[in-house]
């Protein structure tokens, strides 16, 4: 079995609902908003695989704001027509500058659609890539990585971090970009149009950015602040969900609730200051920003009338103003979605950045086909990452012969569970070599180590979809009469023929619809069907009652003919028939032998049985 203390550092853990629930506060708690943009730089690689939509998103962002520009230079014409010297305008004559107005506005509506039609795409297929990549990667990952981080914040990067680079991506990043081409192309059409009025646009825009500084930094502190509490209220409420039957059976719901409602009123409460902020910034900004363009007007009006500019010139002027003016507030608020975004980034970077500590060598060998099942550790110390100094096995050596059945047995934390994870190489000794048929498996590729053996744990996950989806997980390419073969093996055909739709039958997710013992003999059939050379079999029947458990251990002897076993038990009655019993403590064998030559002994063994068994020490 899974053990705790040395054995089994990942037991301990809160279940998904508290892991979920906890990652939440605490990330939002130590979440960074980044002013360094070049986290973002990461996804460049993504956007050039994808250059026609990246260049067909650049062009219409490109034409859409020389459209806008182009209205104003359009009105201009429209104006001056109506307004010249001796002009005498008529509905024929001015006709076909409002044609000209008509057609600059289609163009721009037809470039404005296609670049949100682009830029979208191009962002919804740079966050599916970028999801696509970063799970594989996580799944190359081994054990240590999550020991050191939970699994409710990896999801947490792989949805709300990816989420708010999503939103930069699709939303922000447009409105952004034509935001700083309006600005640039906006100034620009300006100087050629007045300088002079230009120059005292330019006098203006300080005082105008004034309180977009002022405010903006309170408005995130708040808005952070928000998301903690808001966090810390979720927190509350999936820590008391996951508890639910406690909290239920100790009445204690309305108190719950008030917990939960009492988080909410505090998050609301800094939002509510957030809001009045962001209202206060807002309201700065418009009268800023319209009494700079009314002043600015007013100038130009007495220039117009003057006649040191034309009323034409004059709209277009304002117009442009009130571009490059609405341009700058537009990017002063999409710079913070910028900043999240890039913090959003660098969350998903460092993950994307985790080298796995095992991985298959530049060069590996091949192990000896055909298979031969053999396994060795020889002086084998090995301490769980930060735990260097309590190893969990130390100086092991262990030798089993092909087709043997050995069972490992001892106390909880003697090392039994490691025994299997350095199998697997879910982990490399910090001493000693772990050999299969001959070969370190240091120098071998781990997939091809894995692919000879198949484990049974204590509580083997299952999966949702069918029963026939969680057996084939086993081996891809079984069939369906093989995968028959294995229920029948593991002695769960008969419940499976009960459910509706036998062994298609959705089982939900994890297999919660069915019983504990249900899920195990699925799981024991998914080791079956992998028809691996090497069975490892932690508590495998554990789960069972004891009709069940005594059919299951009748399939399994027949599955082991033929294979090398190890088998963990607590329970000794299991391993009676094993040709050779492996006693562990401390990390280390202290005995080994049949059961009734470790009974002879006296020692270790003679106390666990005498414990059961009752047998004389």
């Amino acid at each position: 079995m899974s053990e705790p203390g040395v054995d089994a550092p990942a037991e301990g853990r809160p279940s998904t609902g508290q892991a979920l629930a906890q990652t939440l506060s605490e990330a939002a708690e130590r979440r960074p908003r980044s002013r360094n943009v070049q986290a973002l730089g990461r996804l460049i690689p993504y956007a050039a695989g994808h250059r026609l939509d990246a260049a067909a998103a650049g062009l219409f962002l490109v034409t859409a704001s020389a459209a806008s520009l182009g209205l104003t230079g359009a009105a201009r014409l429209v104006v001056d027509h109506l307004t010249g010297a001796g002009a005498h305008p008529t509905a024929r004559s001015i006709a076909p500058w409002f044609w000209v107005l008509s057609g600059v506005a289609l163009a721009l509506a037809l470039s404005s659609a296609l670049r949100y039609f682009f830029v979208t795409k191009l962002g919804e297929r740079i966050v599916a890539d970028l999801r696509k990549g970063a799970y594989a990667h996580i799944l190359t990952l081994d054990p240590s990585f999550f020991l050191k981080t939970r699994t409710g914040e990896v999801l947490s990067r792989l949805t709300t971090d990816i989420q708010i680079v999503e939103n930069l991506l699709t939303t922000s990043i447009s409105v952004s970009l034509r935001n700083v081409l309006m600005l640039i192309g906006g100034l620009g059409y300006m100087v050629i149009v007045s300088p002079r009025l230009t120059g005292l646009v330019l006098i203006t825009f300080p005082v105008v950015i004034a309180p977009l500084f002022l405010f903006g930094r309170q408005v995130r502190r708040l808005t952070a602040s928000t998301q903690d509490q808001f966090a810390s209220a979720v927190g509350t409420a999936g820590e008391t969900l996951d508890a639910l039957e406690i909290v239920q059976a100790f009445g204690r719901e309305a108190a719950g609730a008030a917990r939960f409602g009492d988080a909410v009123e505090a998050s609301f409460r800094t939002s509510l200051r957030r809001m009045s902020a962001r209202a206060l910034m807002t309201g700065a900004a418009i009268a800023l920003v319209f009494g700079g363009v009314v002043w600015i007007f007013w100038l130009g009006v007495s220039a117009a009338l003057a006649g040191q500019m034309s009323w034409g010139t004059l709209i277009q002027f304002v117009l442009l103003a009130v571009l490059s003016a609405g341009s700058v507030g537009a990017l002063g608020e999409t710079w913070g979605d910028v900043q999240k975004a890039a913090g959003a980034m660098e969350r998903v970077s460092e993950i994307l950045s985790a080298k796995p500590g095992i991985a298959a060598p530049s060069h590996p060998i091949a192990l000896p086909a055909p298979a031969r099942g053999e396994v060795a550790l020889q002086n084998v110390t090995f301490a769980y990452p930060g735990r260097p100094d309590l190893p969990a096995v130390r100086g092991l050596t262990l030798n089993v012969r092909s087709g043997e059945r050995v069972a490992l047995v001892g106390p909880s934390g003697a090392g039994k569970s490691t025994v299997f994870r350095l199998l697997l190489r879910f982990y490399d000794p910090q001493a000693g070599r772990v050999l299969l048929d001959g070969v370190d498996i240091r120098d071998a590729d781990p997939v091809a180590v894995r692919q000879r053996m198949a484990l049974v744990a204590q509580e083997s996950p299952l999966f949702s979809g069918s029963a026939l989806d969680n057996v084939r997980f086993g081996r891809e390419d079984a069939s369906r009469e093989e995968i028959e073969d294995a229920v029948r093996a593991a002695q769960a055909e008969g419940f499976l023929a009960a459910l509706p739709q036998g062994i298609d039958t959705p089982v939900g997710e994890r297999a919660r619809s069915l019983s504990g013992g249900q899920r195990q003999r699925l799981a024991i059939a998914r080791a079956l069907v992998r028809q691996a050379p090497i069975l490892l079999l932690d508590e495998a029947t554990s789960a069972l009652d004891a009709e069940n458990e005594r059919l299951v251990q009748r399939a399994l002897d027949e599955a082991m003919v033929g294979r090398t076993t190890l088998v963990i038990a607590h329970r000794l009655a299991t391993v009676l028939k094993a040709d050779r019993i492996v006693v562990m403590d401390e990390g280390r064998v202290v005995e080994e032998g049949t059961h009734h030559d470790l009974v002879a002994k006296n020692g270790l063994y003679a106390r666990l049985a005498a414990l059961q068994f009752g047998e004389a020490a």
